[in-house]
């Protein structure tokens, strides 16, 4: 047995069950080796979407994945992907073959480019180690969520080990346990209750760290007891689903009456939720007399974005239960009026919001679009935005079932990871229909996974909010009379490159077009879907200046 063969076995062992990659020669055996042991390998037909895909399945399955890339350009062509998954702690092990030679074609510095967007570096050195190496990849991955490239030199692949010895070592590879969970000190859960206690108009604001199981019904115990609006991050969407006293998403995508009432809360609580500049509005969602709590089990976290009055580390769920315990009978109604209830009830979500329409007979209003293909498509999806200045509408005006509904990898605010991570969301929930929601720039950067969607026989939705431009850049320097040529592009015909791909395809320019989307769903969906959605151009989102003042 070689050390390829020995590492594939150990990772599958630990409890690497899916694997995606681009296979050349460094990371073939290694990959064979893994397909041998029993997980499953998706071919992407780029190593960039072949990390966001990991990424993506990570998140929305719960369970530690494998890229696998060759030596050199392939590690370097994955490198967005690999600081996206870093940026979120996304638990993935990057497997990547290393030549070592510094006169090979294919040297570079792997460990530093890895630790330059913010991953782990770890590296396989010897036939004896290897097993053991491999699973504490695996390991530190869960216990610290982190993404870990376990680099593999391809004169180390090839050293021999000793078969008996090598069998019992990996007999003995079992699965990590989970991340423990951090319990609260006693004192910071009694300051927390006593805040609580008498607090007037309270928010919880929930997120990634509350998506675990359990988290949603202590949330909800807890805000109740003490008369709480519920909120969430955009990577939490969906957690407090059909609880009438939700607010949707905290931060830049709120809708007007969210954000007013969190703008009134006298005690914001978050939990699990980094508190960044997307989620607090650059702290203009936090007023100035308004106690701010975090809690979160890593407490270098814990005020690293905004001062806060009370930090608690500790698990979210634990920090629930045991605050909801503290309170005993205090509490109010707090911020659960009749008012509030009516308000919610009229116009809290984007839809309810009245809007000019400015669709044209060759282009639709993105919001008309929208609000019909969230009438159209089935409730049970799981949704993946790329990013760009489109990316509000979909992330708030298509609706999703629960927190596992959007997948939104945008740590790293990079085009073109929305079509493959929608492909990783679909595998990871093939019980759901997938929505990838691109713009035209980030749609034709990733044209390449649209052989994978096809391949993989994936019914997919893929809507293509289609500006003709990289609308972001037109509508922040535009206005200021800039030459708009380097961002703008000759008009695409994206629903025929789909068709050449073998999709379906329907162009869109008024909503009495998205009638083939609605013959495409009723129908038996033999093959995946693109929607090309000529959109309107000549304003930009909401959402677009905040996102500009965080650059």
């Amino acid at each position: 047995m070689k050390v390829a063969e020995a590492v594939g076995r150990a990772l599958v062992a630990a409890g690497v069950g899916q694997v995606f990659g681009v296979v050349g020669s460094g990371n073939f055996h290694v990959t064979n080796a893994m397909v041998a042991a029993g997980a499953k390998f998706v071919a992407a037909r780029h190593e960039g979407g072949a990390a966001t895909m990991a990424d993506a399945y990570a998140r929305v399955g719960g369970a530690v994945t494998v890229v696998s890339v060759h030596q050199g350009c392939g590690f370097t062509n994955a490198l967005t992907g690999i600081g996206e998954a870093a940026k979120s702690r996304t638990p993935l092990v990057v497997l990547a073959a290393e030549a070592c030679n510094p006169r090979s074609n294919f040297h570079v510095d792997q460990g530093a480019l890895a630790e330059a967007v913010g991953a782990r570096s770890a590296r396989v050195t010897s036939a004896a180690d290897a097993v053991a190496q491999s699973y504490a990849a695996v390991r530190r991955a869960v216990e610290e969520r982190c993404t870990v490239v376990l680099n593999l030199p391809l004169d180390v692949q090839e050293q021999a080990l000793d078969v008996p010895g090598a069998d019992l070592a990996l007999a003995a590879v079992v699965p990590p346990p989970p991340r423990p969970a951090v319990v609260p000190a006693d004192d910071d859960i009694a300051a927390l209750a006593e805040i609580l206690a008498h607090a007037e108009r309270p928010v919880l604001v929930a997120g990634r760290g509350a998506r675990g199981p359990g988290c949603r019904q202590a949330l909800e115990a807890l805000a109740e007891r003490c008369g709480a609006l519920l909120a969430t991050s955009a990577v939490a969407r969906g957690l407090f689903q059909g609880n009438p006293w939700s607010l949707d998403v905290a931060g830049g995508f709120s809708s007007p009456l969210a954000a007013e009432l969190i703008q009134g809360a006298d005690v914001i609580v978050a939990l699990g939720c980094s508190l960044t500049m997307w989620t607090t509005r650059h702290g203009r969602l936090i007023g100035p007399d308004t106690t701010l709590v975090q809690v979160d089990d890593d407490p270098a976290a814990l005020g690293a974005h905004r001062p806060v009055h009370l930090g608690v580390t500790g698990d979210t769920l634990l920090t629930a239960e045991r605050t909801h315990t503290a309170l005993g009978d205090r509490g109010g109604p707090g911020y659960r009026t009749s008012a509030t209830a009516d308000a919610l009830a009229a116009r809290l979500s984007w839809r309810d919001v009245p809007y000019d329409d400015t669709g044209t007979r060759d282009r639709i209003d993105p919001r008309t679009l929208s609000i019909a293909l969230d009438d159209i498509l089935p409730a049970q999806r799981v949704i993946g935005v790329d990013s760009g200045n489109f990316m509000g509408y979909p992330t708030m005006y298509l609706s999703v079932p629960d927190e596992h509904g959007l997948c939104f990898t945008q740590a790293f605010q990079s085009i073109g990871l929305g079509l493959a991570t929608t492909i990783g969301a679909a595998l990871a929930r093939p019980d759901r229909l997938a929505v990838a929601a691109l713009g035209d720039g980030g749609a034709l950067m990733s044209a390449v996974e649209l052989d994978t969607v096809r391949r993989l026989g994936l019914p997919m939705v893929i809507v293509v909010y289609n500006d003709d431009a990289y609308g972001a850049e037109v509508h922040h320097f535009g206005p200021h009379g800039l030459p708009l040529g380097t961002v703008e592009f000759p008009p695409t015909d994206i629903a025929a490159v789909a068709r050449g791909y073998g999709f379906d395809a329907v162009t869109v320019r008024t909503p009495a077009d998205l009638k083939g989307v609605q013959d495409w769903v009723a129908g038996p969906r033999a093959a995946p879907l693109l929607v090309d959605a000529k959109v309107v151009r000549e304003h930009g989102a909401w959402w677009l200046e905040e996102a500009f003042r965080g650059h």
